[in-house]
């Protein structure tokens, strides 16, 4: 059975304090969290507003997608390497 995670706002400055309390770090998520067994009066000050936020499944290798920039002059062409520059 999965324990469910409740993620915390924790600021780099006050990790080792997360921490020394039982807050764990979930690599994958980059967020601390402790379990639902927990006290969580404990880490009131690092709790977020919303309780959806706060307890979140695991997600299965989520993609982003790179921005797509645009050049800003419109008649530019971008240079193939097995095409020459010039027609």
């Amino acid at each position: 059975m999965a324990e469910s995670k409740i993620y915390l706002a924790v600021p780099f400055a006050e990790k080792d304090a997360a921490k020394a309390l039982g807050a764990r770090w979930d690599p994958a998520l980059k967020k601390w969290y402790v379990t639902a067994g927990k006290e969580l009066a404990l880490f009131a000050k690092w709790l977020t507003d919303s309780p959806a936020a706060s307890v979140a499944s695991p997600r299965p290798n989520a993609v982003t997608a790179a921005p797509v920039t645009e050049p800003a002059d419109k008649d530019f062409v971008a240079y193939q390497a097995d095409l020459p520059p010039w027609d």
